[in-house]
């Protein structure tokens, strides 16, 4: 099957995500030390960690996406997920606008549902219901 134009476009935005995220996240692992010093070395070890994860998670995403792999789809799904997760976090703790908080939310809806149109699901391998691999219809 040939991939979607739409599956292109994300898997290529979610490509020059991961290489940022994994950049972002090492130069904040980098400059812990830096920031120990003004007492916040914990939190940037912490968020350069979390960087570094979504940044991998992303590559992983884009290759999936790329080649239709059904793991893919569900890390897709799995990882804007994760993301609404992050950003409600970020705004309770205070470390992120609101107003950026819900840009970001309805990006990852907008994913999410655009992953579950039948004709995506239908790209990726994934049954037309349910959770792929895991009991779906």
């Amino acid at each position: 099957m040939q991939r979607p134009t739409g599956v292109t476009i994300l898997a290529v935005l979610a490509a020059i995500g991961g290489i940022f995220g994994i950049l972002g996240g090492l130069t904040l692992l980098g400059f812990g030390s830096f920031f120990a010093a003004v007492g916040l070395g914990g939190f940037a070890f912490v968020f350069g960690l979390l960087a570094l994860v979504i940044g991998v998670a992303e590559l992983a995403f884009a290759y999936g996406a790329w080649t239709l792999k059904p793991w893919g789809w569900q890390l897709g799904i799995v990882a804007s997920a994760a993301y609404v997760a992050v950003l409600i976090v970020e705004v309770v703790l205070g470390y992120a606008a609101v107003t950026s908080a819900v840009i970001g939310i309805v990006v990852s809806a907008v994913i999410i549902y655009y992953l579950n149109k039948p004709e995506i699901r239908k790209a990726f391998g994934a049954p037309d219901t349910g959770w792929p691999f895991m009991g779906g219809a």
